[in-house]
């Protein structure tokens, strides 16, 4: 695995069987770790229907790992009823960090990024415009360009803190 890809779901606070077919890891609002249909190594080589397709253009090497939430989310002022909670976050980085170590993926912005920052980089795919994730309820004063920074330098501190 090359790897790592940070979204939400844009649905409720538990995964739906039609998010587990899209996802390799899922985290519940209680920072519950769910797995996918399929394992990170079906994306070593993207066969139809045997691969999570997480990731418009980039999901071949790469790890999808979801927060459940954010159904009816707008904007900052309007980010609908499943907001992503502090203890689902650090979850979630924390399961990055483990990740990185299994699979011995550096953290960069190359390597472990958020969905926008893909689409972002590659707005030759379908995952340009993609807004997972703008905006951090858990701490919202960071700034939207600046959330894959902060994600990454979660990633390493609980990576630090696990050696």
């Amino acid at each position: 695995m090359k790897k790592i890809v940070i979204h939400w779901t844009a649905g409720g606070y538990y995964p739906s069987d039609y998010d587990k077919k899209y996802y390799h890891y899922l985290i519940d609002k209680d920072g519950v770790v769910h797995d996918g249909v399929f394992k990170p190594e079906n994306n070593l080589k993207c066969v139809k229907n045997n691969y999570a397709m997480h990731t418009g253009g980039g999901n071949t090497g790469a790890i999808g790992v979801a927060m459940c939430g954010m159904f009816g989310f707008k904007n900052r002022q309007l980010v609908g009823n499943y907001s992503i909670t502090p203890k689902q976050f650090e979850a979630t980085m924390n399961f990055c960090a483990e990740l990185s170590k299994k699979y011995k993926i550096e953290i960069t912005p190359n390597n472990v990024m958020t969905h926008y920052e893909f689409g972002q980089k590659h707005p030759q795919t379908t995952s340009a415009g993609k807004i997972d994730i703008v905006y951090l309820p858990p701490y919202p004063w960071v700034a939207q360009n600046d959330i894959g920074a902060f994600i990454r330098a979660k990633i390493k501190w609980y990576k630090l803190k696990g050696e």
